[in-house]
């Protein structure tokens, strides 16, 4: 499957690993008769919750189970098959099953926080894909045009509305994360209000209707930090399902490096030297995000490589 631009490989979440075949979704059965097929893998979605075991190599491994009676009673959503040759016969069809309650504890319950960035990718993006559907079904349950309650349709992917017959689709808000740079080569980060009282990452925001993405990279720099910036560059794009975002990283160069801060969202903002970075990290000044996050991973592509030492701690923010 196509893949744009491999400055930033590997991201977290962004393997083309599920073949989503929503040409299938149209079938008024599909549902009823996978959920039916004991070679269906149903995963359980409970919230933000799902079962995670290691597998024979102990890594973090999303549980999946042949469907059960009652599974058809809640919201189920069909989710694609795996991508690539399966090992014996046809890939198996993934069914979310999901409920709106994550009470579920214990340590077999787990988060796409907690594991996602140790996940395979099949498991990632049937995590990823269902849990972002379930939040939508979770907050759209009425018409945004006349109030009725909508009905679920098209094996998940849809909600109807009976009495007017509009059809509602899950929506993804497309947000900006850039990597500012200046002239000699610094990274500029920030933490906003309410962050980690050390974490600092890179800058972000959405994009507003009318707005291109380096318009809108442009804007969030200007508001945030009083930055004009050019040689806006695209590195690469995460879903981001916390809990419907799509974040397209860029880094950007400052036209001039006086920064002034947009105190109502931003707490404190610095620039780095590639070791000015790594000594705050390893003395305890700074956090920055885990690798489960984009924004990681365009400080290392900045960096040229891991932030990763003996002396250095990242913490996750």
């Amino acid at each position: 499957m196509p893949r744009i631009g491999e400055s930033l490989p590997d991201l977290t979440f962004s393997a083309p690993a599920l073949d989503r075949h929503a040409d299938l979704r149209e079938e008024e059965d599909l549902l009823s008769r996978l959920l039916a097929d004991p070679a269906t893998r149903v995963v359980e979605v409970h919230g933000d919750r799902a079962v995670v075991r290691p597998d024979d190599h102990g890594r973090p491994a999303l549980v999946t189970r042949a469907p059960q009676p009652g599974d058809d009673a809640g919201l189920a959503i069909y989710l694609g098959t795996p991508t690539g040759p399966s090992p014996v016969g046809a890939p198996p069809a993934y069914v979310a099953v999901a409920r709106p309650s994550d009470d579920e504890t214990g340590e077999q319950w787990r988060t796409l926080r907690e594991v996602g960035a140790l996940l395979r990718p099949v498991d990632a993006a049937v995590w990823v894909t269902a849990q972002g559907v379930a939040h939508w079904h979770r907050d759209h349950g009425f018409c945004a045009r006349c109030g009725a309650p909508t009905e679920v349709a098209r094996a998940g992917w849809v909600r109807r509305c009976p009495v007017d017959e509009s059809l509602h689709f899950p929506r993804t808000d497309p947000a900006v994360i850039m990597a500012v740079v200046d002239d000699e080569d610094r990274l500029l980060l920030a933490r906003g209000r309410g962050f980690n009282s050390i974490g600092m990452s890179v800058l972000a925001g959405f994009v507003e209707p009318g707005e291109t993405l380096a318009n809108a990279v442009a804007r969030e720099v200007k508001e945030e930090v009083g930055l004009d910036v050019t040689d806006v560059t695209y590195l690469g794009d995460q879903p981001w399902p916390f809990p419907s975002s799509l974040m397209v990283g860029f880094r950007a160069r400052a036209l001039q490096g006086r920064v002034q801060m947009q105190e109502s969202e931003i707490e404190a903002v610095r620039w780095f030297t590639r070791g000015e970075l790594v000594a705050a990290i390893g003395a305890g000044e700074v956090a920055i995000s885990s690798r489960l996050s984009i924004s990681r991973r365009l400080i290392e592509d900045w960096f040229g490589g891991p932030i990763d030492s003996p002396e250095v701690t990242i913490r996750a923010r």
